[in-house]
């Protein structure tokens, strides 16, 4: 199995097979802690050889720099059939929205990734307060 995309986004789509993604973010700014941030995803695609054929269970775990969760865990699968004169590798879209996602500390957060209960990849997440000058602007 190859991790092909793997990024936390405003939003994505998967169209015929195509996995579109806007807005990918590492860091989000906020005036005060606590906040909500309203909706955000987590986009993956995944390629899979013959060998792997069958389900794999997908878990995303969103957790604070001491390592505690923020959110329920999110859980998701992929059931790949080979058909018998099919390519030797077959690649799976996932998309795992996030709404009212509670932030109620700033730091270093991260987005873990497991696939079939094993921990796979991992993005940083950073909380940061926005600077006193940029919270006084006017809005236009």
């Amino acid at each position: 199995m190859d991790i092909e995309v793997f990024v936390l986004c405003d939003a994505a789509t998967n169209y015929q097979g195509r996995l579109n993604i806007l807005g990918t973010f590492d860091t989000i700014w906020v005036k005060q802690i606590p906040v909500s941030h309203p909706h955000c995803a987590v986009a993956l695609r995944l390629r899979f050889s013959r060998i792997e054929e069958g389900e794999h269970k997908v878990r995303i775990n969103i957790i604070d720099q001491d390592g505690k969760s923020i959110a329920p865990p999110l859980n998701a699968s992929a059931n790949l059939i080979f058909k018998e004169n099919s390519e030797s590798t077959v690649a799976t879209n996932l998309i795992m929205n996030i709404n009212g996602l509670k932030l109620e500390k700033y730091g270093n957060h991260a987005v873990d990734l497991a696939i079939n209960g094993r921990q796979e990849a991992s993005l940083p997440l950073r909380i940061r307060q926005l600077p006193e000058a940029v919270q006084q602007q006017p809005e236009v």
